[in-house]
């Protein structure tokens, strides 16, 4: 049985790509620290090892990492407010603990690194959709902190021969993303707001679009980078959205539609480090590695609300 190792395996990202690497025949070791991560998440799984480790800390998760193995590098604290707020374990998070996996991967001589890149680094450009081709423009700590990732996974190859592939994330969403954290994902927020029956707080005026892409989708493109062939995709970027993009309003309506409801939502001053559009031209990913999303935007939308209410028991 082949490993697979994810770091942040027991996040909300990391746990459904490991259940994807499970179903798929892997055995999957998880190096997670758990502080935003859960065990929950791993519940049920087999052939699964959670290896509680920080990747701040040298030598401290070397030992998990095995030749030839693929590396899934998820482990972040992925947030664009707290990077602002509190930079600083954002900064060792995202930048340190990057190239210390980079490092130990290079000295365990394991396969290909998967790294989980960011949108946000396209900041706001005014050009849609957004593509590889254009110049990072990252508008906080958290958008910054992820490109520098990119660049040391680029480097990394060119220097040590590693083989690494990142993958820009746009919005993803979907089953176990935490609703109770003040940095989670708006749609997690709007989710538990409509199964309350109360008025989400949209910050800003709701016009602002997301390229919002299913959980279950972005696994699928991980594994699928792992394999593309290395002569290829070595050393390379790869936007990792739906290529649909739907504004909170819109993304509110729609909710509301699918339970019967007509609730007006509330609005607040703008946050800042947010993006006002954003849009991911996929068509390098479909080329590349074959990228091809399963679930429309309701679809996944009614699997997350399922999800939700049956773990709140309605």
């Amino acid at each position: 049985m082949s490993l697979a190792i994810v770091t942040g395996g027991a996040g909300f990202i990391g746990s459904t790509l490991v259940r994807s690497l499970v179903a798929d025949g892997y055995h999957v070791r998880v190096i997670d620290n758990l502080t935003s991560g859960k065990r929950d998440n791993l519940a049920g799984l087999d052939q699964v090892d959670l290896c509680v480790a920080d990747l701040r800390s040298p030598g401290a998760f070397e030992k998990f990492l095995e030749p030839g193995a693929p590396v899934y590098h998820l482990a972040a604290i992925p947030s664009v407010p707290r990077s602002i707020s509190d930079p600083v374990p954002s900064h060792e998070s995202n930048i340190n603990a990057t190239f210390n996996l980079l490092q130990a991967c290079v000295a365990r001589k394991t396969g290909r690194v998967v790294y989980a890149a960011s949108s946000s680094a396209y900041g706001d450009t005014e050009v849609l959709p957004k593509t590889e081709r254009m110049r990072p423009q990252p508008l906080s700590p958290y958008a910054m902190q992820k490109l520098a990732g990119e660049y040391y996974c680029s480097v990394f190859s060119h220097c040590y021969g590693l083989e690494t592939v990142s993958l820009r994330f746009f919005n993803v969403f979907g089953p176990r993303q935490d609703p109770t954290s003040p940095y989670s994902g708006v749609l997690s927020i709007f989710l538990n707001c409509l199964i309350d029956r109360k008025a989400p707080t949209i910050f800003g005026d709701g016009e602002q679009s997301r390229d919002f892409t299913f959980v279950e989708d972005v696994a699928a493109l991980c594994m699928k980078a792992s394999l593309a062939p290395a002569a290829t995709v070595t050393g390379n970027v790869y936007n990792a959205g739906n290529g649909h993009s739907y504004t909170l309003n819109q993304t509110w309506r729609m909710l509301c539609e699918m339970r019967g409801l007509d609730i007006q939502p509330e609005y607040g001053p703008p946050r800042a480090g947010d993006v006002k559009d954003s849009l991911a031209d996929t068509q390098a990913a479909v080329r590349d590695l074959g990228h091809n999303p399963k679930f429309t935007f309701e679809e996944g939308l009614r699997l997350t609300l399922d999800w939700y209410q049956q773990s709140r028991g309605e």
